[in-house]
């Protein structure tokens, strides 16, 4: 029995029995990285050192801890004491925080092992994991292939058994879209559910950290450490703490669920439409009344979100100047230059854009004409999504209109590559919680089903997920595990 291969809450019932021991199933992830990194490449550094240490101490622990035992990957967006946090990105090589972000410190403290920090789109910028300071990730299904992006690292490292549990983080679809081209379960929780506390800022209104699983079990399992209201998080909210896989019980029968047709847009490859309408007769079969809606709205999510996440990122961004921390580029000879010929250098083309994008948004002249107006289109995609809500439980479509495209297919037109999250910017604009599961196979693809819950919904839409997976014919794993 290969243990990388088996789920967190498989792993926990035989580690609490003492049938086998933390450091069995750290070395058997690390056995697996050994096997497949290289040509994979989900991780931008590794701790078998620190990992394997981290484990022999576990036995002298409680093994009741929730996570007891458990591989955990963290995405390299998120700060960690005293270990390398780049964010994919050379402008911060060789930054080690001086703390832990919550979500990390919440993992630690649960009794999970950290193994390392993930690969990603350079400041969490792209839907690919192709704009990486460093290098791309492949896709394990296809490794000619992208794991999709930002969190294409996480997504590739649960899909190919590298790690038993992943933390992502979603500003416009970062968790779910890679989850889909991967196969894997991933959720967005809703905006202020989860600490954003040392989470390297993009766009601070839409960033969302949440777990990327092998299975609905194992995210509602994460969600329970890492679902709680943070004092030094100016954007948690403040609300009980709620016990995730509690809700994992009961049936759907009776629950209605709303289809979207704008999130089957025009153009949704004919694999995704086929494995998305089997998912909707599976909920049917379930008990779930299912019927066609239209939100016209989401059809301007996309032009809002690419005016007000680059707005956003151009103010966050501001901070790496070569002065206080990371790289600085030594061929300047006074501060204007310094902060100039750095930001060339350590920024990738894709960053560049973004800040460019967003600085002129904001510009004297044009932030009535653009951000403004970018503002009112999310107010309109907000209460149209509430207006929804008042007759449906649960909203669905698919995760993306494709599977995942060859590494290299996009790259060189971003207008087509930002096409990639038409079906999961909405909820980010719309601060709401969602999830992707694996439906089906297009062509020997991943297709991802989206389920998008109310705020603070999460019980309902974990519920709903883990019916549907527990019902559906389960996609298999990629040829690399």
């Amino acid at each position: 029995m290969k243990l990388n291969t088996l789920t967190a809450h498989e792993l926990l019932k035989l580690l609490r029995k003492k049938e086998i021991a933390p450091i069995d199933v750290v070395r058997s992830v690390f056995q697996q990285i050994g096997h497949v990194e290289q040509d994979v490449k989900a991780f931008l550094l590794t701790m078998q050192i620190e990992a394997e240490a981290r484990a022999e101490a576990l036995e002298k622990e409680d093994v009741n801890l929730p996570l007891y035992g458990i591989p955990v990957a963290v995405k390299d967006n998120m700060c960690t004491h005293g270990i390398p946090t780049t964010c994919a990105s050379k402008i911060l090589s060789g930054f080690k925080p001086p703390y832990d972000a919550t979500v990390v410190e919440d993992v630690r403290q649960s009794g999970a092992v950290i193994i390392g920090k993930t690969n990603m789109d350079e400041f969490a910028m792209g839907s690919s994991c192709e704009n990486s300071g460093f290098f791309p990730t492949h896709n394990p299904w296809d490794i000619e292939r992208v794991p999709g992006g930002s969190s294409g690292g996480s997504a590739a490292a649960i899909a190919v058994c590298e790690a038993v549990m992943a933390l992502g983080s979603d500003t416009g679809g970062s968790i779910r879209q890679p989850a889909s081209f991967c196969g894997v379960v991933g959720l967005k929780p809703t905006y202020g559910a989860v600490s954003r506390y040392g989470l390297v800022a993009f766009a601070s209104s839409l960033d969302q950290i949440g777990p990327i699983t092998k299975d609905v079990h194992d995210t509602a399992l994460l969600m329970n450490i890492i679902g709680h209201y943070d004092p030094r998080d100016s954007t948690s909210i403040r609300r009980q703490r709620q016990d995730y896989t509690a809700a994992l019980q009961g049936d759907i029968k009776g629950m209605k669920i709303g289809f979207i047709e704008e999130l089957l847009p025009e153009g949704t490859e004919a694999g995704v439409i086929n494995a998305v309408e089997n998912a909707v007769k599976v909920l049917k079969e379930c008990g779930a009344l299912v019927e066609k809606i239209s939100l016209p709205n989401l059809n301007y999510s996309l032009p809002a979100y690419y005016l007000i996440a680059p707005a956003e990122a151009s103010s966050n961004l501001a901070r790496y100047d070569g002065v206080q921390y990371g790289f600085r580029s030594k061929e300047a000879d006074e501060i204007i230059a310094l902060y100039r010929k750095t930001r060339r250098a350590g920024f990738g083309a894709e960053v560049k854009r973004r800040i460019m994008l967003g600085t002129y948004a904001l510009s004297a002249g044009y932030y009535d004409a653009y951000y403004l107006r970018a503002l009112k289109v999310r107010t309109l995609v907000v209460r149209e999504f509430s207006q929804a809500f008042e007759k449906y439980d649960v909203l669905i479509g698919a995760t993306s209109p494709t599977t995942a495209f060859k590494i290299g297919e996009r790259i060189t037109d971003p207008l087509t590559m930002y096409l990639s999250d038409l079906c999961t910017i909405p909820i980010n604009l719309a601060g709401l919680p969602a999830i992707s599961i694996p439906c089906g196979l297009s062509n020997g693809l991943p297709v991802g089903l989206q389920l998008i819950g109310k705020p603070f919904g999460e019980e309902t839409l974990l519920r709903a997920a883990y019916v549907y997976e527990q019902s559906a014919t389960p996609i298999g794993k990629p040829p690399l595990v």
